[in-house]
């Protein structure tokens, strides 16, 4: 399958300024750069998806030149309804360390070059970035973007000049990512679009030449209709936090989210987040209609996303973990409980049961854990338990409820 087809196959395509995709599958030029801006030390699911389009311009013989924004972080990406928390200089360095080892990680190539805008930005003179930019661009058409009606709109937030200069900021990226290493293709969501475009009018007015956009859909629950990834208000981080540290998501949860998604959803997000192939595809969904009770084509999407994001050795732990915590007959070796250590959260043993739940947050007080364990919705390694004053001697695997669960050693 050609690039042009696998991007349109996975749903890879929303605007973007090439008119015939199959140019994509003879560029001279195989490079293209993605960006994104460190306001936390970890990506999401929804960043996620535009990598996986980055994975896919690589697999097919591009160069990819990813940008961590340590300048545009430091302004922050004007969201629709507000003015974002500026952070500091010690956050932005913190988050663009973690994110870029999240982005080599699902971006598995020796050809990928990092880069972070604050280097070329860290020594710009304020007037000759407003005459040799800022001249450039029409107040008229920045105040015809969307988001910015909506802001200064009625009822509005309103913007600061910080925000509001950010699309000037990131046209000027592209710009000088093409006079330095020659970019003509910038990949992004479709939120970035706009921001995008700013750079092929800078590229196109300074140096009378061509370059292109190519963006992909936000990815919206098909059964929710909600922007994808998003819970309660909770994103799906990539990083992990089985060890206990920040407030991500385990790989057991992670895992567990695209195991728990509706049929209505499951081929939508195979194509998108997991690596198979479109025969390999269509043979799991083949199975899937034939035995959906065996939820055949959930499981491929928890494997190949856990694969894509922790790892060949992590998704296969996970898989063997989740087969026997969910087994009717669960019992737990030694071996079992040391190998569920490396994927659900861990704590110290408490003097209580009750403090056990309580401290690996299976409960959110003493009340509740007391609640849960009199109704019988608490087992310890597979052994249902309604005793409040139960003590653990020895590691143990807690279930709460029907997918809840933590190791405390």
């Amino acid at each position: 399958m050609k690039l042009s087809e696998e991007l349109i196959w996975r749903g890879f395509t929303a605007e973007t300024t090439i008119k015939d995709p199959s140019v994509l599958d003879t560029m001279e030029n195989k490079t293209f750069y993605w960006g994104a801006d460190p306001s936390a030390d970890s990506l999401t699911i929804g960043n996620l998806a535009a990598l996986m389009m980055c994975a896919c311009f690589v697999r097919h013989g591009y160069r990819p030149y990813l940008l961590v924004g340590g300048a545009t972080g430091q302004i922050g990406d004007p969201k629709e309804n507000g003015e974002r928390e500026l952070k500091t200089l010690d956050e932005v360095e913190h988050n663009k360390k973690c994110i870029a080892g999240q982005i080599k990680r699902v971006i598995n190539t020796d050809e990928v070059v990092m880069v972070d805008n604050y280097d070329w930005f860290k020594n710009i003179n304020y007037i000759d970035f407003l005459r040799n930019v800022g001249k450039q661009f029409s107040m008229t058409q920045l105040l015809d973007r969307k988001f910015i009606q909506n802001r200064i709109g009625e009822g509005g937030s309103g913007i600061s000049y910080a925000e509001f200069s950010y699309t000037l900021i990131q046209g000027y990226d592209f710009y000088h990512l093409y006079k330095t290493y020659g970019i003509q293709l910038q990949l992004c969501g479709a939120d970035q679009y706009g921001n995008c475009s700013s750079g092929i009018s800078l590229i196109r007015k300074l140096e009378n030449a061509e370059a292109n956009v190519w963006s992909t859909p936000l990815i919206i629950d098909p059964v929710t209709g909600r922007k994808f990834g998003k819970s309660e208000g909770n994103a799906v981080w990539l990083a992990s936090s089985d060890n206990g540290q920040g407030n991500f998501t385990t790989i057991f949860d992670f895992y567990q989210f695209w195991l728990n998604q509706a049929d209505e959803a499951v081929e939508y997000l195979l194509k998108i987040y997991t690596v198979l192939e479109k025969e390999e595809v269509e043979e799991i969904l083949k199975r899937h209609k034939e035995h959906p009770e065996q939820r055949i084509a959930q499981r491929a999407l928890a494997r190949g996303a856990t694969e894509v994001v922790h790892g060949t050795e992590a998704a296969d732990a996970i898989e063997g973990l989740t087969e026997k915590l969910f087994s009717k007959d669960a019992s737990y070796s030694a071996k079992d409980i040391e190998n569920a250590s490396k994927i659900l959260p861990v704590r110290p043993i408490s003097a209580t049961l009750v403090e056990d739940l309580v401290c690996s947050g299976l409960a959110s007080s003493k009340k509740e854990a007391r609640t849960f364990i009199t109704a019988g919705a608490v087992s310890v390694n597979g052994e249902k338990i309604t005793d409040e004053n139960k003590v653990l001697n020895a590691p143990a695997i807690l279930k709460r409820g029907k997918n809840k669960f933590a190791v405390v050693m």
